[in-house]
């Protein structure tokens, strides 16, 4: 049911301006009236969720708690409006106060929370879990500072601070009421009573951590879930004698060390203060979780026993993962249970999300570092390690495999098989990944406990990103099957299918996406000045910069390219835009320097009349969710490129199938599900499989063989070398790729064996685009196929699986 009108609307936004900020329409501002938006949505929001909580409490459902150090949430105005279906009531009310909806729209921040895909499953299973009415809560660290605003200065990121709250405050409700006390460091003392050993931590530094609440409607449905998000503050007030003495940063001192916790979103560990920081914001937001899951549970049941039939904590891979022994600790210490029941509560109660196989991605952290900051958290973890390792010892008999499947070990403690010990499930996010995870990273713990090892494979919260960004193929969608019902069943996509050989409908898909190109090109030209080429293919790789995602690849060829038209002028037909889009780990050289790179191959390119009207290659700057809303609909060619056997998933694929793009890409993540249902003919694949990659580099990999032999890949590779027209060089990133570096293997991620292959991709890739009907009906197949990559198919997986919770 629609709780406003367009009228009841417009009333409702004149008493938030007047109540809040003491101004008519005629007088507000864009940014007041933003909030006065976020704030009627956020009182509907409010009201229903104090429903649904009421209606769980009474059914005793059991409830979800999604742990992520994560959430990409992005703007939340559209997204609300549209799931509480007021989004054209809003827009013309808007209107009517004499208000451009659009500008209003633009003006909300993203809420970057996250670094990239992590977080955005993160939000998108939020969405999903309010939608098919599942109770649940997202618990993270409420930053003070979104990831970074990326800045391109002379070809170079530089790393902005992103204020993200500044408008984003509107959608967060403090909950001081519900505050949690967390606890840093300090001294252990046993003592034992009633014939029970007890332990106190002592002299400990605590910080207190206050929930800010942003609530999450579905789609369809009253039901409101909420995402909690800890902010931290100083449990004493602020020193005033030190202050009246003038030592004004001593006084505050407390208050600066808990607000550093919240500061951003992973600080920098190459140092132990920046390792240090990062334990803290985990073990923060963990215990604070904890606390708020087990004290509402306690005051619902009175008992602690029941705990795991009423509670499930996924945790969203291994930053939360101290939830384990924290869990224990709660059980133990403040339950009084004994270890073996505690043990068998938590084991049924938590389940991981493995998102990696790199094995510097498997978080381990140093013994001492948690011996001094979680001296109790520690006592419990030593336990864990010691009785999981006399279960491996008992079943294999062999210490080799003891030790890889240790969690302390050599000084460090192993995040992922704490997890794997302590966990009722532990999935992998495609079918590819978890036959890795199966058969080799986690071989041997899946041997001992087959049973926990399962898939569920990732997916995309469709109305987000198909109907709400796209309405051009919504509108065309809703046409063809007959309403709206793939927005709550998005297999319905299906039915697409039995138009593959109807022209008009083929011209259709075709004309909506040469439209959205026109929309994309003119919000280049406005936002960054550039002018782009809508009769130009849109060939697109936006995501992470890391190098296993292989951006390096893509310019490889870009350079092969431009080095044909040096060659032949007119060898190049059809113009060709490269749009690249990725933000770095500041901490993260070589891939910074990737950047940079293509920053100067796209000056060269831009300033050689050779290339006008054929290529062109265009860094998009601050690449983040609002950015993507605009892009994917506009894309043609989707690269996923990525090492075979290195991408867990990825999502931004299937975003991109969504919206019609073609994939150019490896075997590799859920790229391998993808062709299952589309079949090669609907997809430009190449390079090496996964058995292959590890074949190739048993056998041992030498990558200045392939330089030698192809003189197409050597002018390409020694271009790096020369350098542009900026004047600067790339010795470091050949050098990187023939010969190593930095404790690197020689092109470690394989871009010199994958090239001739990925370049036959690409001429492929060209030659079908000239068949226009061709095209678009490869398009259409990739649209009609792609529902089995909805989120609330992979939140359903969770629920019948792994969670064991109702929905509808």
């Amino acid at each position: 049911m629609r709780p406003f009108t367009t009228e009841t609307l417009e009333k409702a936004l004149t008493e938030k301006l007047m109540l809040n900020f003491s101004k008519t329409p005629d007088e507000a501002t864009d940014q007041e009236m933003m909030k006065a938006c976020a704030l009627v949505l956020r009182d509907v929001m409010a009201i229903r969720g104090v429903e649904t909580r009421k209606r769980t409490n009474r059914e005793q459902r059991k409830r979800v708690h999604y742990l992520s150090m994560e959430f990409l949430m992005g703007r939340s105005l559209m997204k609300n409006a549209y799931n509480l279906d007021v989004l054209p009531q809003l827009k013309e009310a808007l209107g009517n106060l004499g208000f451009k909806s659009g500008d209003i729209f633009e003006m909300e921040p993203d809420a970057a929370l996250g670094n990239g895909g992590l977080g955005r499953l993160a939000a998108c299973y939020l969405d999903s879990m309010a939608t098919l009415d599942i109770p649940a809560t997202g618990y993270s660290i409420c930053y003070e500072l979104g990831l970074f605003k990326q800045k391109i200065v002379e070809g170079e990121q530089v790393e902005l601070p992103d204020h993200w709250k500044d408008l984003g405050v509107s959608w967060l409700v403090p909950k001081p009421e519900e505050a949690q006390e967390v606890r840093f460091g300090g001294t252990l003392r046993e003592f034992w009573d009633n014939g029970r050993l007890h332990t106190v931590n002592e002299n400990a530094t605590t910080v207190l951590a206050v929930p800010c609440d942003m609530k999450i409607p579905g789609f369809g449905t009253d039901h409101v879930n909420t995402l909690r998000l800890w902010e931290p503050r100083a449990t004493s007030p602020m020193d005033m004698s030190l202050f009246s003495r003038g030592e004004y940063l001593k006084a505050a001192e407390e208050e600066a060390m808990a607000e550093s916790i919240a500061k951003v979103l992973y600080p920098d560990d190459s140092h132990m203060e920046g390792k240090s920081l990062r334990l803290k914001q985990q073990y923060f937001f963990v215990s604070a979780t904890i606390q708020s899951i087990t004290t509402k549970h306690m005051s619902l049941y009175g008992t602690m026993k029941n705990f795991h039939e009423k509670n499930v904590i996924q945790i969203n891979d291994t930053h939360p993962a101290l939830v384990i022994p924290e869990l224990m600790r709660i059980l133990i210490d403040d339950a009084g249970m004994d270890w073996e029941e505690a043990w068998n509560i938590t084991t049924q109660s938590v389940a991981y999300t493995n998102h990696t196989v790199l094995a510097e991605a498997l978080e381990r952290w140093p013994q001492v570092l948690m011996e001094h900051r979680l001296p109790r958290i520690w006592q419990i973890i030593k336990e864990i390690s010691s009785r999981w390792q006399n279960r491996i010892d008992e079943y294999y008999h062999d210490p080799g495999k003891t030790q890889y499947m240790a969690i302390v070990w050599g000084g460090e403690v192993r995040m992922a098989n704490l997890c794997i010990a302590g966990s009722m499930a532990v999935n992998g996010v495609s079918a590819l990944h978890t036959d890795i995870l199966r058969n080799d990273v986690f071989r041997d713990a899946c041997q001992m406990e087959p049973w926990k090892f399962k898939n569920v494979t990732n997916g995309i919260d469709h109305r987000r990103w198909l109907s709400e960004i796209n309405p051009g193929l919504d509108g065309l969608i809703r046409e063809l099957t007959g309403g709206n019902e793939y927005l709550s069943n998005a297999m319905v996509l299906q039915k697409l299918d039995d138009y593959a050989d109807d022209k008009t409908v083929l011209d259709r898909i075709g004309e909506i996406k040469r439209q959205n190109k026109e929309t994309f090109a003119l919000h280049a030209k406005k936002t960054r000045g550039v002018i782009l080429d809508p009769n130009s293919i849109f060939d697109v790789q936006v995501k992470r910069l890391h190098e296993y995602k292989r951006q390096l690849l893509n310019v490889l060829h870009i350079i092969a390219l431009y080095q044909k038209l040096q060659d032949d002028p007119n060898a190049i037909t059809q113009p060709h835009t490269f749009l690249f889009g990725a933000k770095a780990a500041p901490g993260y050289v070589v891939a910074k320097r990737i950047i940079r790179l293509i920053n100067s191959l796209a000056d060269q390119i831009a300033h050689d009349p050779i290339c006008k009207d054929k290529l062109q290659v265009v860094f998009l700057e601050n690449y983040r969710v609002s950015l993507a809303e605009v892009l994917m609909p506009a894309s043609e060619v989707s690269q996923q490129i990525s090492t075979a056997g290195k991408e867990a998933s990825g999502t931004g694929n299937m975003k991109f199938m969504m919206n019609g793009a073609l994939t150019v890409g490896t075997l590799d993540g859920a790229n391998v599900e993808m062709n299952q249902v589309l079949g090669s003919e609907n997809m430009f694949l190449f390079g090496l499989h996964a058995d292959e990659v590890r074949q190739l580099k048993r056998e041992g990999y030498i990558p200045q063989r392939l330089y030698t032999q192809d003189e197409t890949l050597r002018r390409c590779v020694d271009a790096l070398r020369t350098g542009f027209r900026d004047g600067v060089t790339y010795e470091d990133l050949y050098q990187r790729l023939l010969f190593g570096s930095g404790g690197s293997a020689a092109d470690e991620y394989l871009l010199l064996a994958d090239f001739g292959s990925y370049c036959q991709a690409e001429r492929d890739m060209t030659a079908a685009y000239a068949d226009r009907d061709r095209w678009n009906r490869m398009s259409l197949h990739n649209i009609a196929r792609s529902g089995i990559f909805a989120a609330d198919r992979s939140v359903k997986e969770y629920a019948d699986n792994i969670w064991h919770v109702s929905h509808r």
